[in-house]
C-alpha cells in the first residue's frame, strides 16, 4: 500500500518550533496527507521528527493550512484553520 507523500516546511533543530509539512502528491498514485493522516502522524513520531508538545500543521492538497491534532503520539483529528483565499 502507498502512503502520502509530503515534505516537511519548517526546520526541527530550532527548540520549540511546531512541525509544519505540505502534502505533494501526486495524488492519482498516493492518498493524500488527510486521507493518510494516521500513518503521517506514525512516521514522523517514530522518525523523531514530531517530538512532544509539538504541533502539527500542514498544506493540504487543496492549498489549506490545518492542523493535525495529536496526543500521546497518535493521530487524534484535525483542527480546520481555515480555506485557502483566492490570491494566496
Amino acid at each position: 500500500m502507498k502512503h502520502a507523500q509530503f515534505v516537511i516546511l519548517r526546520s526541527l533543530s530550532v527548540p520549540g518550533l511546531d512541525v509544519y509539512i505540505r502534502d505533494i502528491g501526486p495524488w492519482d498514485e498516493h492518498p493524500t496527507v488527510t486521507n493518510d493522516a494516521e500513518n503521517v502522524v506514525e512516521r514522523l513520531v517514530t522518525t523523531g521528527k514530531l517530538t512532544p508538545g509539538k504541533r502539527l500543521f500542514y498544506e493540504d492538497s487543496d492549498g489549506n493550512k490545518d492542523e493535525i491534532l495529536v496526543e500521546d503520539g497518535k493521530f487524534l483529528g484535525f483542527a480546520f484553520i481555515g480555506k485557502k483565499e483566492k490570491g494566496d
